[in-house]
């Protein structure tokens, strides 16, 4: 806590904007500040920029203009290596994580390139792996698992670094309702800052008290999450649509 009360910020944007190689203009000036121990949804269409603004912060992607501050460290070349650190980004497609023979080893694979080895290695990937239910899947090949399985595997490889910020690209995509509640349970144990892109809104009206809505790259609208969804102007303009049968 800041000593007004408020909380730290943990992620701040300030006039980010991006362009992809192709010319198309992904993020125009967006400013976004998050405080410690936050969980934020990014809502948005497709194609709005949701993703490119979630690849920004660990530094997968670069702003062609503006800042990012991440966990007090303002993201630059120096800084880089231990920004990613702090920041897990868990990606839609868990395929994109789960690319060793087995879990244990993809589970591994980060701590042991920080220089973990032996029985602290060892502690370190059986922790993460208890965190999110999957201690059972150690020794499972990643192609063999469900859907649910790879969510909670691709989670724990994330875990396993400790970081202090989880960005999370839609969570839920591909998910039957039992993993999906499975997961949502999970992510809601987790007390860490969490930053979640989705078009999910039930998702985002059930794990986060703010959303912001990204439309063209900009930041449409930043508030308490059942104040946006209750508006139906704002989610018609942006493309946003609530599940048949919720009601807020």
């Amino acid at each position: 806590m800041g000593g007004d009360g408020q909380l730290m910020s943990t992620i701040e944007l300030k006039d980010v904007e991006f362009t992809y190689p192709d010319g198309r203009v992904a993020l125009r000036g967006v400013d976004l500040t998050v405080g410690e121990g936050e969980r934020v949804a990014v809502l948005g269409p497709n194609g709005s920029g949701k993703t490119t603004l979630a690849l920004h912060l660990n530094g997968i992607l670069r702003a062609s203009a503006g800042s990012l501050v991440i966990a007090g460290m303002e993201l630059n070349d120096t800084s880089l290596a231990e920004i990613r650190r702090r920041v897990g980004l868990v990606f839609q497609d868990p395929n994109d994580q789960l690319f060793m023979p087995t879990v244990g080893e993809d589970v591994a694979f980060g701590p042991a390139n920080l220089g973990l080895t032996g029985a602290d290695l060892d502690e370190r990937v059986a922790t993460a792996l208890e965190n999110v239910d999957a201690a059972d899947l150690a020794e499972r090949p990643p192609h063999h698992l469900s859907g649910g399985e790879k969510r909670r595997a691709s989670l724990a490889t994330v875990l396993a670094m400790r970081p202090e910020i989880l960005v999370f690209d839609e969570p839920t995509t591909g998910l039957d309702p039992a993993a999906r509640r499975d997961l949502i349970t999970r992510l809601l144990t987790l007390e860490m800052t969490q930053l979640i892109v989705t078009h999910d809104l039930s998702l985002a009206l059930e794990m986060c008290l703010r959303s912001v809505i990204v439309n063209e790259g900009v930041v449409v609208a930043d508030g308490k999450t059942r104040d946006l969804l209750s508006d139906p102007v704002l989610l018609a303009r942006n493309r946003l649509e609530l599940p048949y049968g919720l009601t807020l």
